[in-house]
């Protein structure tokens, strides 16, 4: 049956899956390089979730006060709550000056200060003096619509370096040697419905997180973390999938996002009675405490009785108190989302909001150049050949256990320019590509061919919506073993009923039905490593909180968990150890303490 699907073949120096913050400054990186580069997108460049992202993104710059990439530093490892690489963080946090200030150089409209330096806010986690200074103003921001700014200038860079883009391409599946090397990547183009083989001396996945697993999330409908389901078919294992982050804010009902920048603006979020809880949490950093804590002590005033409105289910964020002027000038987008998604005027009245899942800190393990590494003979660190991730689709671990706020803009622009700076020293333009065999694509040519013509009785979105209630209901923001072990029940079936999935449609052009599937698949098998982790982690680290081990346990558990899902749904765990050591001189190693603000 495969051999009845043509494909059409392409020779690339390096080709990338995903055009976001990361898939755009790769590829405008590696353009930039003289490698010949394309670049296969699901969607249109500019659409893409980073698009978003409206807080800022963080550097130590030190334009609004005393400020150091060191401190930068340490709060990231303290933010990861110790599960975070050392080595990768301190490349991340130097890293990050140089790359906003290329950023600015390419066209990035940032905020001004009156001196016309780049306007930074302070966000949740980023404080001065290793923590025992005040609150660092250290997140670079272009108003509320900083992924916008950012995404456009990025895109506009690629073209300017005639990168090719290939978009509304759907990546089917990973083209791996018999060595273990990736060699390309098959895709399919939606609106021709013909077959593409990708062939490069190395393949970028930037495919963005996995959040559509859950009920309720901040992520774009697109957001089905593609490149980690194809790495899992590949045989690859993803790691940290338990480390789940909820951002505080999301607006009740909708899930949309209200930004970290509004408390760091001065918003204030309060229960029932009016009382600004956070204090109570966190008194040094307030209502700017690391998202981890923050959604955790919401849910405990919800729980506790203190919730807001008919069901005693959210809480309120007050801006009330913060004037027009601020609001128009710092804030826009957000008084517009309030107004269209809760019909608040956030000048006069507070914005109902809950913890929605945001952020995966968890995907497929890569070093700080964006190679993607495996455990191999004993070798934690073994480097997949040809294979590269960054953003959210990674796991670089400078997020460790839970992302601080403006650290993810950060990653996306920091390891896009490594891939293209290490492609640049490894990868010869123009060279060689490494034979493929005749029945390279054959495995994905029959799992194209079974899901099209799927013919079961349970429809995509019948699966999808139970696989989400499940995830929302016993994978959320406090966890036990017993609603661990009940989720990982439900899911394995929700997973084994993907065999009587039922696709209606058999075109292979403009199938929304047959790519919604496709990313049903990969979402399974992502929200099946999540949960399957977190029944296995017995502490609480970060984004992972257990009521049944409500301590961190270093002893035991300040390691990175490795899982890997068959096609049939089997899990099996192995482990990675973090890396307790930093790249250079520049900073010391920080050994584990107790996390508190």
């Amino acid at each position: 049956m495969a051999s009845a699907y043509k494909i059409q073949e392409h020779k690339f120096d390096m080709v990338v899956v995903g055009a976001g913050g990361a898939g755009l400054r790769a590829t405008f990186g590696l353009a930039q390089k003289g490698l010949k580069t394309a670049c296969i997108t699901k969607v249109f460049p500019t659409r893409s979730h980073t698009v978003a992202a409206q807080g800022g993104i963080s550097a130590a710059l030190g334009n609004m006060g005393e400020d150091d990439w060191r401190y930068h530093f340490f709060d990231t490892v303290k933010g990861s709550d110790w599960l975070g690489d050392q080595d990768a963080i301190e490349y991340m946090c130097k890293e990050a000056i140089p790359a906003i200030i290329e950023l600015e150089h390419q066209g990035v409209p940032f905020s001004r200060t009156d001196e016309g330096k780049i306007y930074q806010r302070p966000f949740g986690g980023m404080t001065t003096k290793y923590g025992e200074g005040p609150p660092a103003q250290r997140t670079c921001a272009a108003a509320d619509r900083t992924g916008h700014a950012i995404l456009h200038t990025l895109y506009q860079q690629s073209l300017a370096h005639d990168a090719q883009f290939f978009i509304e391409y759907f990546a089917l599946d990973l083209i791996m040697d018999e060595t273990g090397a990736c060699r390309g990547v098959l895709a399919l183009d939606m609106a021709e419905g013909t077959l593409h083989l990708f062939r490069a001396q190395g393949t970028v996945l930037a495919t963005g997180g996995y959040g559509r697993a859950y009920f309720s999330a901040t992520s774009a409908h697109t957001c089905t973390g593609d490149g980690g389901g194809m790495a899992l078919r590949a045989g690859l294992g993803l790691q940290d999938m338990e480390f789940v982050q909820f951002h505080p804010t999301g607006i009740y009902g909708a899930g949309c996002l209200i930004t970290e920048g509004v408390r760091g603006e001065g918003g204030i979020l309060r229960n029932s009675n009016g009382e600004r809880f956070m204090e109570r949490y966190a008194p040094s950093v307030k209502d700017l405490a690391p998202r981890d804590m923050v959604s955790r002590s919401m849910t405990i005033e919800i729980r506790e009785g203190r919730g807001v409105g008919e069901h005693k289910d959210h809480i309120l964020l007050d801006l009330t108190h913060l004037g027009p002027e601020v609001i128009h000038e710092k804030l826009p987008g957000i008084a517009e989302s309030a107004r269209i998604f809760a019909n608040v005027d956030v000048e006069k009245e507070p914005i109902p909001v809950i913890p929605t899942v945001h952020y995966n800190m968890g995907g497929i393990p890569t070093n700080y150049h964006g190679e993607v590494v495996q455990l191999k003979n004993g070798n934690p660190d073994a480097v997949v050949e040809g294979l590269y991730a960054i953003g959210e689709a990674a796991c670089v671990s400078v997020h460790g256990a839970n992302r601080l706020g403006s650290n993810s803009l950060l990653d996306l622009v920091v390891f896009g320019r490594a891939v293209a700076n290490r492609c640049a020293e490894t990868i010869t333009p123009g060279g060689p590509h490494a034979k493929l065999p005749a029945d390279a694509c054959d495995e994905a040519l029959a799992r194209l061919d079974k899901l099209r013509n799927a013919s079961g009785s349970t429809p995509t979105s019948v699966i999808r919506d139970k696989m989400q209630r499940t995830m929302q209901a016993d994978a959320a923001v406090f966890r036990t073993g017993e609603t661990l072990s009940d989720g990982v029940r439900k899911m394995r079936e929700i997973h084994a009923l993907f065999a009587d999935v039922k696709v209606s449609d058999r075109s292979l052009i403009w199938n929304s039905d047959l790519i919604e599937t496709y990313e049903l698949s990969n979402l399974l098998s992502q929200a099946l490593a999540t949960i399957v982790s977190a029944e296995n982690r017995t502490e609480s680290r970060g984004a992972h909180a257990r009521e049944d081990f409500p301590t961190r346990n270093d002893v035991e558990w300040q390691k990175h968990t490795l899982c890997y899902v068959d096609e049939k749904g089997t899990t099996s765990i192995d482990y990675r150890p973090v890396h307790n050591y930093t790249l250079t001189d520049d900073v010391a190693y920080v050994p584990p303490k107790e996390r508190k603000y």
